[in-house]
């Protein structure tokens, strides 16, 4: 089962400030665990929304409307993602409570979502 973990934004990652080198640390060693185990597919940071790219469409078949960063609510936002080939939900919950606070201000926030698959990668 393929499981994304998408690490939320802050108002610091927005910034484009970078992780202490305490955390750094941490995230190598989570990072090394998890191909280690095997399950880490992808892992990856995202640039802050300031260098980011919106399309939007308003009217059904009309023409996408482009909208450059930065972008206003950093709760809505991605700063990074995992991708995760796990056995179960459960084994992808227990990998996400082992990632160190992502933001390292208090202001981590992560978020599972299961990846759609075709039967052929089931």
């Amino acid at each position: 089962m393929l499981f994304m973990m998408i690490v939320k934004a802050s108002k610091n990652s927005e910034a484009g400030n970078l992780p202490s080198p305490v955390l750094m640390e941490a995230m190598t060693k989570y990072n090394e665990e998890l191909v280690k185990a095997g399950v880490r597919v992808m892992a990856k940071g995202l640039h802050p929304s300031s260098n980011g790219i919106r399309l939007s469409y308003p009217e059904p078949e009309g023409k996408p409307v482009v909208t450059e960063g930065p972008f206003t609510d950093s709760n809505d936002l991605v700063a990074g993602f995992f991708l995760l080939d796990v056995k179960s939900r459960e084994e992808a919950i227990e990998w996400a409570m082992r990632m160190p606070d992502p933001q390292g201000h208090g202001e981590g926030q992560v978020e599972l979502r299961q990846v759609f698959e075709t039967p052929e990668q089931e």
